[in-house]
């Protein structure tokens, strides 16, 4: 009888465990998009140069995809992002 108690014990606690577990690993939900435009318009000009771009942590972390994002997102070349330009709903890609 102590045995199976004990394995219940057990097999509960490893459950709230892992029900915890999977709480911490939902993703933060994401930024606003205004607001994520305000905090890299770093001189509040109301455009992102590509200098403000590449200043992110997300550029500094991979240089080479935040350059191509910025390309993406410019989209009349310009050299800087409006926010009409970074709010913009991009095409889904197809797989």
């Amino acid at each position: 009888m102590k045995a199976i108690t004990t394995i219940l014990s057990v097999l509960a606690l490893a459950s709230f465990v892992n029900a915890a577990e999977g709480d911490a690993k939902k993703e933060k939900p994401k930024m606003d998009p205004a607001k994520a435009f305000a905090k890299m318009d770093a001189n509040s000009d109301g455009s992102i140069s590509k200098e403000e771009w590449m200043a992110t942590p997300q550029a500094k972390k991979d240089a080479a995809k935040a350059e191509k994002a910025f390309g993406g997102k410019d989209k009349d070349k310009d050299g800087k992002v409006t926010k009409e330009e970074f709010t913009a709903v991009g095409k889904k890609k197809k797989k």
